[in-house]
């Protein structure tokens, strides 16, 4: 898990920026918005919408940008439709890469994707060719300076998690997407403070590249992940604990 969870920490370090926060917002509210859509605006009803808000909570998002986006979803509100899409890549040095995006302009975000690939090192694939690398799994994880490992392994295997690992900076906690959010609330009720959540995938192994082209692949995961309608971005590349993407 090592290559995720290092990924995640550097964007978790990046979104405390308030030039990232309103974009991290902006992609919550999509995913809160199609989720209400899709299953109605109860949160305890509908498990995609609760974990959305679960996670704009997490990141301090005021109650009434929630409030106004489930509304647009269930169409008590003028709201935009928004499409699900996937698209399946390689990057520097063979890496695979999964992008899931929202968006109101297919050829738009199409357009936008294969322009961020071209312009470093990578390549649009045909669908199902790295897919089957990953999983689909919740993670949560929590600063590994907080709490004691012992402690936090034993709470989350009470609350349903499947496994729980020290990863560099931070303890990752791993569910199955049907129960992450039973267990990210347990632990919260347990007095654990995560400092980030998300169902996501995670690849089955990862693949190891030389300095240089780790920078490479992970500048490309960056600009990805900045684009506006990409909601998420998975790799099965493996970043080492030391890494310092800054240095490159």
């Amino acid at each position: 898990m090592s290559g995720h969870s290092k990924w995640a920490t550097i964007r978790h370090k990046k979104g405390a920026q308030d030039a990232k926060r309103g974009k991290i917002f902006t992609k919550i509210i999509k995913e809160i918005t199609v989720s209400a859509k899709l299953g109605g605006g109860d949160i305890e009803a509908n498990p995609r919408l609760r974990t959305a808000v679960l996670k704009a909570k997490t990141e301090n998002m005021p109650k009434d940008n929630i409030e106004r986006a489930i509304k647009k979803g269930t169409g008590d509100l003028e709201g935009i439709d928004y499409v699900e899409l996937t698209y399946e890549a390689y990057g520097p040095g063979g890496v695979a890469i999964l992008i899931d995006a929202l968006t109101d302009n297919k050829n738009r975000t199409a357009a936008d994707v294969r322009s961020i690939l071209t312009k470093h090192g990578g390549s649009l694939g045909e669908t199902g060719c790295v897919s089957y690398l990953f999983q689909r799994k919740g993670i949560i994880t929590y600063d590994s300076t907080a709490y004691e490992e012992d402690d936090l392994f034993e709470a989350a295997l009470d609350t349903g998690a499947d496994d729980v690992s020290l990863e560099g900076e931070v303890y990752e906690v791993i569910t199955d997407p049907e129960s992450f959010n039973t267990v990210l609330e347990a632990l919260q009720e347990r007095g654990f403070t995560e400092t980030s959540s998300e169902i996501t995938r995670i690849p089955d192994a990862t693949i190891s590249l030389e300095v240089e082209k780790t920078a490479k692949a992970l500048k490309l995961i960056e600009k990805l992940d900045d684009l506006d309608d990409v909601q998420s971005v998975s790799s099965n590349l493996d970043i080492p604990d030391d890494f310092d993407p800054d240095a490159y």
